[in-house]
């Protein structure tokens, strides 16, 4: 019999404070059962090698995690088949377009992205302050990545943002606006898939050019849809929170600012770093075992559901000196912010990409930046995939 859970998961939704179950599991009990949003039983990995080792062994599926009768994290909010979209990507034969699409490298990308933060500064500075770092800068900057990448019009930024509102939302139960959000984002791709203005080098533009090869035949307009509503909402969401909160680690240590305005070629590892601090990622990584597999002391059953808690991994002590102190110029940090294993993000040089742009146009640009709110006021979105202030007020 598996013991009753000892805590109900999530945890907290604040992005700014850890967590304080986080050093009681991975002391305690680095694989405890907790309950889900759903009710149902899982295993909560909470120590850096017991993560790695569910992220690395392929007998915790996350495919599987959308299975019918399976425990569940939460409701789904998106088709079962769309879960696994990196899989469903390499058996289609669509990886070195999406991979292409996904370089950092791409030409004259980083330039644009410089470009394209220098504007948003220039609207903050000429609206004044105090204003919405989120609304005016996160969302916008991250929106004009994943548009530029995916091939879609930046005028369209606004619509295509309100929608990962609805499909990142975190329920116990499916509700009928979910289903209806992801046909309609489905839809405005499949347009554009079509459209004669896609750029060639766009992923949308390399997607719609394999349709021209006959072994690609199988390919539909909506399976290739997919793959780029799906890439820009995950792309989209997950730059956007860890920016919001990246800033907020900043603004309350507000020495380190001035550090990386005098120091930007420490600009990779203090990335490095903010990453390994950043409590966006706030439900745990689902996996489900395909086989009995032991974690630790637990002997994890095959059907059980396994939540990696990405912050208990990153904030470990047997791997991170110090890990309560936010070191920008720390030089070993294998955190796993970004996953491991199969399901290793395939757009980690693209993220490293936007945070570096954002982050030096930030400091460059906004001397003297502080919140304009105190920290407890911070309004954190409840139901939603990632921790998220619903604004980030600040000052310069």
């Amino acid at each position: 019999m598996s013991p009753e859970p000892v805590l109900d998961f999530p945890l907290s939704r604040r992005g700014d404070v850890l967590p304080e179950e986080c050093a009681w599991l991975r002391d305690k009990q680095p694989v405890a059962r907790v309950r889900t949003l759903t009710g149902d039983p899982a295993w909560l990995v909470s120590s850096h090698a017991l993560a790695r080792q569910v992220l690395e062994d392929e007998r915790f599926s996350l495919k599987d995690t959308a299975g019918p009768g399976v425990p569940r994290q939460y409701a789904l909010t998106i088709p079962p088949e769309v879960v696994n979209n990196m899989g469903n990507i390499n058996s289609a034969g669509l990886r070195d377009a999406v991979m292409k699409s996904l370089s950092p490298r791409a030409d004259g990308l980083a330039g644009r992205m410089r470009a394209r933060a220098d504007s948003l500064a220039d609207a903050l500075l000429a609206e004044g302050p105090p204003a919405d770092l989120r609304a005016g800068f996160a969302d916008p900057f991250s929106a004009a990545l994943h548009c530029d990448v995916v091939g879609v019009p930046f005028s369209d930024w606004r619509r295509l943002m309100s929608g990962l509102d609805v499909a990142f939302m975190t329920s116990a139960h499916t509700f009928e606006g979910a289903g209806l959000n992801w046909y309609k984002d489905l839809g405005y791709m499949v347009e554009r898939l079509n459209a004669p203005d896609v750029p060639p080098e766009s992923l949308l533009g390399r997607l719609g050019a394999l349709r021209e090869d006959r072994e690609s035949a199988h390919l539909t307009d909506e399976m290739l849809a997919t793959v780029a509503v799906s890439l820009f909402g995950a792309g989209a969401v997950s730059t956007s929170s860890f920016l919001v909160l990246a800033v907020l680690a900043l603004l309350q240590h507000p020495e380190l600012i001035g550090y990386l305005r005098e120091h930007p070629e420490r600009m990779d590892r203090a990335v490095e770093e903010l990453l390994r601090w950043n409590l966006s990622i706030g439900d745990g990584l689902p996996r489900l075992a395909l086989a009995d597999v032991r974690l630790g002391e637990v002997l994890v059953k095959k059907g059980e559901l396994v939540l990696v808690l990405v912050e208990g991994a990153n904030f470990d002590p047997e791997v991170f000196t110090d890990p309560g102190r936010l070191d920008l110029d720390r030089a070993h940090n294998p955190h796993l912010s970004f996953g491991a294993g199969r399901h290793f993000c395939p757009a980690t040089g693209l993220g490293r990409l936007h945070a570096r742009t954002a982050l030096a146009a930030l400091v460059e640009r906004l001397p003297g930046l502080r919140l304009a709110v105190p920290a407890e006021q911070l309004v954190w979105r409840t139901g939603f995939i990632k921790r998220l202030p619903e604004r980030l007020p600040v000052l310069w």
